[in-house]
């Protein structure tokens, strides 16, 4: 398969800058019927039946974007930007820079010039745009540093005013309600349209909810730049199932429930946890799933997701999920019906392609 064959014009206008209020007010593209269906997140609960489980990425986001300054005979020199993208170890990260050329392994950036013991990292390794950082400091003092010197890492087509760093509604936009485990540097997007009122409704329609995490790193954001679509290469994220929901999503489909992935991040981590027969594991680790038209799916039955980007991984993940035909039909209809494409964007709900 080709690049080219998962691209399409998309109006810039159409690209959210922000996100509708409340959350559940975002329009849903009720895309499994032959004639696809305009809704809205809200009405979730009548469009689902009682027994199906959601699954949602429970992971929350941390303010991974930093700038800082490359030291040249112990002193600062020109500004780096870099965003956090895998943890490696307790106080090391394999990260995006920018710019990067004259970075190199032993070079030190500083993020805190204020004193000589100030936060910094060492550059370990590089390749390309991308390299190994060790941070002067480690766990929790890391996570407060992060606090007091980065920004929520915003996807580069959300612009904000001079600098481009999330302004303070970001903060609370760009988290689920439902975050708890701490470690993603990109929002898992479809959860987002969520609002505590909802999920209450949602289980009021007997309809399950279920949490896994999966940390998303910033090579979400990242164009396919191959030819051939098997030549990119993903980048590795951390995620976890625990035995628990392992059980409730097996004992669920053996009931005739359906499984509802709440995003693509909570699809890819099923699918990496999931054998050839079906059923979902316990999971803990890294996994660099790559799903591509001709993958079968294994345990999702519905995918509820964001519109995404031409040419990228996720986009090529819902033409394997709903059909390739059926996805760039889906997305004509929304481009003509002007809904809100990509993270502050609208949604739509898919059935799995026979």
């Amino acid at each position: 398969m080709k690049t080219a064959d998962f691209d399409f014009e998309l109006p810039p206008a159409l690209i959210a800058q922000a996100p509708v209020r409340p959350r559940d007010a975002a329009r849903l593209l009720d895309a499994r019927t032959p004639v696809f269906i305009d809704r809205a997140i809200r009405e979730l609960p009548r469009l689902l039946r009682p027994g199906d489980l959601m699954v949602f990425n429970d992971t929350r986001v941390i303010p991974a974007r930093l700038t800082g300054r490359r030291l040249v005979d112990g002193a600062p020199s020109g500004a780096v930007e870099i965003t956090l993208h895998k943890r490696t170890a307790d106080d090391a990260w394999q990260v995006f820079a920018r710019p990067a050329k004259r970075l190199k392994p032993g070079d030190v950036i500083v993020f805190d010039t204020s004193d000589e013991q100030g936060f910094s990292a060492t550059v370990e390794s590089k390749d390309g745009g991308e390299l190994g950082l060790r941070f002067s400091c480690g766990g929790t003092e890391l996570r407060a540093a992060l606090e007091t010197h980065g920004v929520m890492p915003l996807p580069p087509y959300i612009r904000r005013g001079l600098g481009g760093d999330a302004d303070s509604a970001d903060y609370t936009d760009y988290q689920t309600v439902y975050a708890r485990r701490e470690g993603a540097v990109a929002a898992p997007t479809a959860g987002l349209h969520f609002t505590g009122d909802l999920l209450e409704a949602l289980l009021n329609h007997g309809i399950g909810l279920a949490y896994l995490t999966l940390h998303v790193g910033a090579g979400t954001f990242l164009p396919v730049k191959a030819e051939d679509v098997a030549d990119h290469r993903m980048h590795a994220e951390i995620g976890e199932i625990n035995p628990a929901l392992a059980e409730i999503v097996n004992n669920t489909r053996a009931e005739g429930g359906r499984i509802v992935a709440v995003g693509t991040t909570v699809l890819r981590l099923l699918e990496s946890a999931a054998t050839v027969d079906g059923r979902l594991h316990a999971f803990d680790g890294e996994t660099d799933i790559f799903i591509t038209p001709g993958y079968r799916f294994r345990i999702a039955d519905l995918l509820l997701t964001n519109f995404h980007l031409p040419r990228s991984t996720l986009f090529m993940l819902v033409c394997a999920f709903a059909g390739m035909a059926r996805m760039k039909s889906a997305y004509a209809h929304a481009i003509d019906s002007e809904y809100r494409f990509y993270s502050y964007g609208d949604a739509t709900l898919l059935e799995r392609a026979p």
